[in-house]
């Protein structure tokens, strides 16, 4: 079954305004809910056709829109945490405003980074990398072998890799 860019096109203005309308819903904001539905359309656009199941369009433009409202949400609550942080900091410490762009740009990076592993392999990547510890207490705490540790700093590291290149 394959889909033309005339279906897309279709899809687009027989759905836009309905997507809007729900994204309105969840963020408040018509700015980024325009902002969001562009995004979904997109993601429509750059999907391998076998991939779309366009049989039922608004259920898949409803679950790409809803994973885009979720890291939308996640990028706010990190800039939050972020902002909060920096007005902790004493005057003579705080970054400057391009050191805090950079700053924050790693965390979108490093956030992005997180979300794409499997819960076990994040948890084991934050207990070696912020919190200090070595691989057989890490085992210990999550039940699992040091090997598996091994492992899972494995893909956590090849995942920073392919981000950053």
């Amino acid at each position: 079954m394959s889909h033309s860019t005339d279906s897309i096109a279709d899809i687009y203005s027989q759905h836009h305004g309905w997507l809007l309308r729900w994204l309105r819903g969840k963020l408040r904001c018509a700015d980024q809910a325009a902002d969001l539905a562009q995004d979904t359309f997109l993601r429509l656009l750059t999907t391998p056709v076998e991939q779309r199941g366009l049989r039922e369009p608004r259920a898949y433009l409803t679950t790409v829109a809803q994973r885009l409202v979720i890291d939308h949400y996640r990028r706010q609550s990190l800039e939050q945490a972020w902002l909060e942080t920096l007005a902790l900091m004493p005057e003579p410490i705080a970054p400057s405003p391009e050191d805090r762009m950079l700053m924050l740009e790693t965390l979108h990076r490093i956030d992005a980074m997180l979300d794409g592993l499997l819960p076990q392999v994040r948890s084991t990547f934050l207990l070696s990398q912020l919190e200090g510890l070595a691989y057989a207490d890490i085992a210990k705490q999550l039940g699992i072998s040091e090997r598996t540790v091994k492992r899972y700093m494995v893909q956590a590291f090849e995942r920073c890799i392919l981000l950053i290149v």
